[in-house]
């Protein structure tokens, strides 16, 4: 397949343009300045893996890796790794984390071979001085995804509801709480019951193993494909949503929603 010989063809044309005679724009970049453009890759990648289509998946990947060649030249021209570093370290840390796979461990479930990972996790250089099993998952991470993360870490070591109904009452208490609080007319509280509601419907999706971002994601997309349906249908005849009642609205959306089961069978 020649994958070495490929990356390193890319890592050429990083030290070009980043070289003299090179690009002026990336010879001007550094680690926080291209941070921006990991993010937004890494996006646009999952977009790709959404969209089914595999021209545009391999697309995105080159450009998060791109992403990723490029920060590790940053390193290397400080001196501090190169990319060859980069992927020893993780090939080392698959191995290390895999002993079902490449030792005498066992693992014969998924919830076995987590267990291990986060035990191995644990007693790695850096990660031994942790205080807290929360500790690494990264704050930047969308508040949603890091709510179930966090929920996720906390399972692992035993501290999880024992059934589905228990959390089902979680959310029905959190509700209420919520409700009290907005009749109160508690901003403060008010904030903070929202939030509780949000990481207890969170809690949810992650006992009935489904993802939460994924799932908000598709009814987003729902909901816009719904708002537009009513848009053309009205302006089919001159109208706008201005020109009608919110009922008149209403049935053109159960229309929509009626169109939908239909394509789905």
């Amino acid at each position: 397949m020649g994958n070495g010989k490929e990356l390193e063809s890319l890592v050429e044309v990083i030290k070009k343009l980043r070289g003299p005679g090179g690009c002026p724009w990336d010879m001007e970049q550094n680690h926080d300045s291209i941070k921006p453009c990991l993010i937004e890759e890494t996006y646009e990648t999952i977009e790709a893996i959404e969209s089914g289509n595999p021209d545009k998946l391999k697309e995105e990947l080159g450009d998060l890796l791109l992403q990723i060649v490029f920060h590790a030249n940053l390193a290397e021209e400080a001196g501090k790794f190169d990319i060859d570093d980069v992927i020893t370290t993780i090939r080392e840390k698959m191995i290390r984390r895999h002993p079902h796979v490449f030792g005498d461990s066992g693992a014969d479930n998924a919830a076995a071979v987590l267990k291990q990972w986060e035990e191995i996790k644990s007693k790695e250089k850096g990660n031994e001085n942790r205080k807290s099993a929360l500790e690494g998952i990264p704050k930047s991470l969308p508040s949603i995804i890091q709510a179930h993360r966090i929920q996720e870490r906390a399972a692992r070591v035993g501290f999880d509801w024992d059934n589905v109904d228990d959390v089902f009452a979680k959310v029905e208490e959190e509700m209420g709480e919520f409700k009290e609080a907005f009749l109160a007319g508690k901003t403060e509280e008010i904030e903070a019951e929202m939030g509780d509601l949000f990481f207890a419907l969170v809690n949810i999706a992650r006992f009935v193993e489904v993802n939460p971002d994924e799932a908000l994601k598709k009814t987003i997309v729902r909901f816009a494909k719904r708002f537009r349906h009513i848009e053309e249908r009205l302006a089919e005849g001159g109208k706008t949503m201005a020109d009608v009642s919110l009922a008149e609205m209403d049935k053109l959306w159960e229309e929509a929603k009626e169109l939908e089961r239909e394509k789905t069978g």
